[in-house]
């Protein structure tokens, strides 16, 4: 029998997958330690992209101490807590004006140009915005074909507000109800008209 048999020529040890990358790891930068550098740690606040390197026990050690928020006052965390919810960028509110001294929306869109320019374009009648300019005038709402017919049922046109609708449906109620005018059966058919005109306008969200 040879003393090494073609079976054991085949025969390869699997390399350690870690072993390349620790012959190329800076040493651990924890006193004293002496071990390869693999794995990274942040550095702290205000200077963030910047990393220690220590091997794994120290870096574990690291990491159960390590607090970014350290010297910081309360305010200071909670000011920043609130921030991160808008990923640090600066916002606005909706509707504040030039006059308030806040920049608002439309204020950063007017400075936009090319395709971003639609911002200019863009039709605010109710000024949610507030852009500075007057207050521009809601666009009349055209009143579909039942409710224009429950408004002149009203006797009413189809400018008429919530308050005028109201009033006007209280007003016919009192005339043309059935106690009011001793049973009579004009004046029923008509209170039924106004209930069912009223209704319908409610309905609708006009009144």
């Amino acid at each position: 029998m040879k003393p090494y048999p073609k079976y054991f020529e085949k025969i390869r040890v699997r390399p350690d997958p870690d072993a390349e990358l620790k012959s190329r790891a800076p040493l651990c930068q924890w006193d004293g330690c002496r071990e390869a550098g693999t794995h990274r740690a942040p550095v702290g606040r205000m200077k963030e992209g910047e990393y220690f390197r220590f091997c794994f026990d120290h870096v574990r050690e690291y990491n159960k101490g390590f607090n970014y928020f350290s010297g910081l006052a309360d305010s200071e965390i909670a000011r920043f807590q609130k921030e991160a919810l808008t990923g640090h960028r600066p916002t606005w509110k909706m509707g504040t004006s030039a006059a308030s001294g806040t920049r608002s929306a439309p204020d950063f869109a007017q400075q936009r140009s090319g395709r971003a320019g639609y911002h200019n374009r863009m039709r605010d009648p109710f000024n949610l915005f507030g852009d500075g300019r007057e207050h521009a005038a809601p666009r009349e709402r055209k009143a579909r074909p039942l409710e224009a017919k429950a408004l002149e049922t009203l006797g009413l046109d189809a400018r008429a507000g919530a308050a005028e609708i109201k009033a006007r449906y209280k007003e016919l109620v009192k005339r043309h109800h059935p106690d009011a005018n001793g049973g009579d059966r004009g004046s029923e058919e008509r209170f039924r008209e106004v209930l069912q005109a009223y209704r319908l306008l409610k309905q609708a969200g006009l009144c």
